[in-house]
């Protein structure tokens, strides 16, 4: 199993690539992601301008050590070559696909991501949208070892259209969670939804904290006064920065060699709790370097 990247993906946020205001004011956002928008945000007479947008976007260097997604429009669409050719081009570190299916959609993307991008810089991400995606959760992510693919990033605004159903998102808990497990079995990430009312920062939190209690690495955001909270509840808290140091002490020290478990302040703790421990270490470690 692949292991899970500690880089930090609390914040990712969506910015409509045919907005040039958006863009500059980007330059400046603490997201630790930025989504370049070529979808949902952008007219279809605007397509095109807002490719070259963040394509040049990209290519500026003027976005710090942010990470740099380009959300192309789907498979289904005119202007779904021209997005995926032109955004490896220019050096983005993912492009995002809608709209995705089955594992035969990551295949075929994936291929030709390699076409298109011979030394492997562009990642591919995942939106899981549709409800075909949710019966195909496992086979999609499976692909994850052998592909292009990185990332799930969940969208259920447009899963409830695609249900007929209320946007409530009690009723998203069961699709959550098996994401988030067919996910981590092939060391895939995994970032929430979006939260739609960006003027109501209590109901952001309580989904933030939901989706970190069941696992995700972050949260896709609408607007920039959203990145403070996501960027708050996803990084690892201090309490559990110093007892992940301590496990990774006990196992390092000498007198523990060749153990598998260990007690450690009073708690059974195995090389499962091991491999965690670094692992939130790790993601602490890069959001500081990220400050820097």
């Amino acid at each position: 199993m692949l292991n899970i990247s500690p880089r930090p993906r609390r914040s990712c946020l969506y910015m409509p690539a045919s907005n040039m205001r958006a863009l500059e004011k980007a330059k400046s956002l603490p997201a630790d992601t930025i989504i370049f928008d070529l979808e949902d945000a952008v007219a279809p007479d605007a397509k095109e301008e807002a490719r070259a947008n963040a394509c040049d976007a990209v290519r500026s260097g003027e976005y710090g050590k942010r990470e740099l997604v380009v959300r192309i429009n789907g498979m289904e669409t005119p202007w779904f070559a021209e997005d995926l050719s032109q955004a490896c081009l220019s050096g983005a570190d993912a492009v995002l696909v809608p709209k995705i299916l089955n594992a035969g959609d990551i295949g075929r993307i994936s291929s030709l991501l390699d076409e298109h991008d011979k030394d492997a810089k562009t990642s591919l991400w995942a939106m899981i949208e549709m409800p075909l995606a949710i019966v195909n959760l496992g086979a999609i992510a499976a692909t994850g070892p052998d592909t292009r693919l990185t990332s799930f990033v969940m969208g259920f605004n447009d899963l409830a259209k695609e249900m007929r159903a209320e946007h409530d998102r009690t009723i998203f808990g069961p699709v959550m969670t098996q994401a988030v497990i067919a996910a981590r079995a092939y060391g895939l990430n995994i970032i929430d939804s979006v939260y739609n009312d960006f003027n109501d920062p209590d109901g952001l939190e309580r989904e933030c904290r939901e989706a970190g209690k069941l696992g995700f690495d972050g949260k896709s955001l609408i607007h920039p006064a959203q990145i403070e909270t996501a960027n708050r509840v996803f990084a690892p808290q201090p309490e559990a920065i110093d007892e992940a140091q301590a496990i990774i002490a006990a196992f390092k020290d000498p007198v523990n060699a060749g153990k598998g478990v260990l007690v450690v302040d009073g708690k059974m703790t195995e090389l499962l709790h091991y491999r965690q421990a670094k692992q939130l270490v790790a993601t602490a470690e890069a959001i500081a370097a990220l400050a820097k």
